[in-house]
């Protein structure tokens, strides 16, 4: 399998080259083009129940599809819904992502969700997170662009609404980012603080702090 993320960071498209036999497994409607030789099967990967998990607790499709060359080599575009990055990583072992973040894997990635803990009640973003385990190929989307962050046995502080992924070896608990007052009144919030050894990835705009920007200057209804 072949790749290449195009036009990024802010509207990037995910291009795949599969030789016959080989295939990529997408999240449902992430699909922009495709060869005529490539052949979508749509199931609920991981059965109804794992489905139906992944779906209501981790922010994903039910379906899962899966793009395979059978008539010959073919290309399949994939991109997220959003303006934004494609993140590729070479996966050996498992990688937690947020809610919404997965675009594409290897078929033989597992895909589940993992309980963030009572730590994360007050995250935006909600108490599961996205664990996905095994080798191969993962691709994650973000809002904006990426920001790659080593840590070596420290600490550091991010916006839970900026968050992408994180390798393991990292730990956090979520907290205020001052007093009261500056929670309330800063526009801050709630920040996730990761300790550890690995890799975070965070995105560069928050889909929240979008929104908030949007919403009140949309038109209003008479």
């Amino acid at each position: 399998m072949k790749y290449e993320i195009k036009h990024r960071p802010s509207f990037s498209v995910l291009e795949v080259e599969l030789n016959t036999g080989e295939s990529i497994q997408a999240e449902s409607g992430a699909m922009v083009y495709m060869s005529p030789t490539i052949k979508l099967e749509t199931k609920a990967k991981g059965g109804i129940f794992g489905a139906l998990k992944r779906s209501m607790l981790g922010g994903e499709s039910f379906f899962i599809n899966t793009f395979r060359a059978e008539g010959g080599p073919g290309t399949v575009g994939l991109a997220p819904p959003y303006p934004g990055d494609i993140e590729a990583f070479e996966l050996d072992g498992t990688l937690y992502a947020q809610s919404g973040a997965f675009l594409a894997s290897s078929e033989g990635i597992s895909i589940d969700t993992k309980w963030g803990g009572a730590k994360t009640f007050f995250g935006r973003e909600g108490l599961f997170l996205l664990k996905m385990s095994g080798r191969g190929l993962v691709f994650l989307s973000s809002f904006g662009a990426i920001v790659r962050k080593e840590l070596h046995n420290e600490r550091f502080i991010i916006d839970t609404g900026h968050l992408v992924a994180f390798s393991e070896g990292l730990d956090f608990t979520v907290k205020r980012v001052g007093g009261l007052k500056s929670t309330l009144l800063s526009g801050e919030g709630l920040v996730a603080e990761f300790y550890g050894t690995g890799t975070l990835y965070i995105q560069t705009r928050s889909m929240d702090g979008f929104l908030s920007w949007i919403i009140p200057n949309l038109p209003k209804r008479d």
